[in-house]
């Protein structure tokens, strides 16, 4: 089989969705000679006819059915690519609305999104805050960030890292009481995060082997994670917290590690998407901008 022109498959498919020659030359702008032409270059090419024509009407062939098929999907690929390009070449700008959790939002998101202003000044940022989940289609929200678990859903995403949960306690109560097993936190005051869906029972390991479940004393409950970290500083008692939240604090000893020989489960910090083909120029920057940071801390 010779070479196919494959410019001549645009002809070809806008003379099977029009009917006729001349409404696709009509569609096309060109001449239906030149329409004509190409098509019956490329039925000499394949040496098979791909129309059948009459006075009154064009059809396709069965070999015409199958390849036009083929074709509409093509071109619509090549669509999708100019499109993907010219997304990709195009400048940021509107607001970008984005929902994340109170915690990893005000750490990290928050300066992210200040540095995002910064370099592209034709975007606005829009940055929602909160511990429960939000409807992004219905709130208009262009992204989300996800810390933890994810539901199944018709949502896209995509990983940017992980994070530990640790247990932590002001040096005044980690240097007054002696813990050497998870067992023996069940008795010492705990502030519970009213954001989690069990904020009371705790699952610790240690190599992989042994396992301890230990549900802990109600000493104060807070429905937010940076008022936790604020009530846990100020001697409230002990708690779990997440890693990016607390490793300064923990390296300026104003809170401890409780049994670091034991590991608690292990989460991920993705960025969540209503379901589209094509990202805005403004939401793949910010991505990618938050993706270098990621990388950074971990």
């Amino acid at each position: 089989m010779e070479t196919i022109n494959l410019n001549r498959l645009a002809y070809f498919a806008a003379v099977v969705d029009a009917g006729s020659f001349t409404r696709a030359a009509e569609r096309l702008g060109i001449t239906k000679t030149v329409v004509s032409q190409q098509v019956a270059r490329l039925e000499a090419e394949l040496k098979t006819a791909l129309l059948l024509r009459t006075t009154r009407r064009v059809g396709p062939t069965e070999a015409g059915r199958l390849l036009h098929a083929r074709c509409v999907m093509i071109l619509r690929e090549a669509e999708y690519a100019i499109d993907e390009l010219a997304q990709t070449n195009a400048e940021p700008m509107g607001v970008l609305r984005i929902a994340a959790p109170n915690d990893y939002g005000a750490s990290t998101i928050a300066p992210v999104a200040a540095e995002f202003a910064r370099k592209y000044p034709a975007c606005g940022v829009d940055l929602v805050l909160s511990d429960t989940r939000t409807d992004l289609i219905a709130n208009q929200i262009d992204l989300s960030i996800r810390v933890g678990w994810l539901n199944d859903s018709s949502l896209q995403a995509r990983r940017l890292g992980t994070f530990r949960q640790l247990l932590v306690a002001p040096p005044e109560i980690a240097v007054a009481v002696r813990v050497d097993k998870p067992d023996d936190l069940a008795a010492l005051p705990f502030i519970a995060n009213g954001a989690l869906s069990e904020p009371l029972v705790w699952r610790f390991t240690r190599n992989d082997i042994e396992v301890c479940t230990v549900r802990m004393r109600q000493a104060i409950a807070i429905n937010t994670t940076p008022a936790v970290l604020a009530a846990a500083l100020a001697g409230g008692g002990l708690s779990v917290l997440p890693d990016f939240l607390v490793s300064e604090h923990l390296k300026a000893g104003r809170l401890v590690h409780v049994l670091p020989s034991w590991a608690l489960p292990s989460g991920g910090i993705h960025v969540v998407y209503p379901a589209a083909r094509f990202r805005a120029p403004k939401v793949t920057a910010f991505v990618a901008m938050l993706s270098r940071v990621a990388r950074r801390s971990s």
